[in-house]
């Protein structure tokens, strides 16, 4: 059974372990550092037979190495899966049992046949596809760790 609490412990273990060789690297190239950062992380995912990436929304925050892997992270499990192997609102039904009523969850990105939903937070969001997930938030949140444990068990995983 994959845990999403689990991927992101290696992936900071990972990250904190080449904390001093990214640091090196970092300060010669940022670019050069985010493609070690992400040969990190799909070394990781590649461990979960998933693909792991690293964002960086705000290019400043390549320099916060400290949050490597708390943040802004990308799982895709299978790029080509257009629907979701349960219907969304059971999807969007335990986000809230999970994270809470404070959150709006908003089917979206639903073209061509495809399925998709949003989850907006209070501080960030959460994009669910049917083969893959990004975060756009906290992840160290127990809740949110409680939700994307779920969706790898009962959506991605099945």
């Amino acid at each position: 059974m994959i845990l999403f609490s689990a991927l992101v412990e290696e992936l900071r273990s990972n990250m904190h372990n080449n904390r001093n060789a990214l640091y090196i690297i970092l300060k010669k190239s940022p670019t050069i550092a985010y493609q070690k950062i992400n040969d990190l992380a799909g070394f990781t995912g590649s461990r979960y037979n998933l693909n792991l990436q690293l964002h960086f929304p705000d290019s400043k925050k390549i320099h916060d190495i400290d949050s490597y892997g708390t943040e802004n992270l990308g799982i895709v499990v299978d790029k080509f899966r257009r629907t979701f192997p349960i219907p969304r609102e059971d999807i969007k039904r335990k986000a809230i049992e999970v994270i809470g009523n404070n959150i709006q969850a908003q089917d979206a990105y639903m073209y061509e046949g495809k399925e998709g939903i949003k989850l907006v937070l209070e501080n960030g969001r959460i994009e669910i596809l049917p083969g893959s997930i990004h975060l756009w938030c906290n992840v160290e949140d127990k809740k949110i760790q409680s939700y994307c444990d779920w969706l790898l068990q009962n959506v991605y995983f099945r």
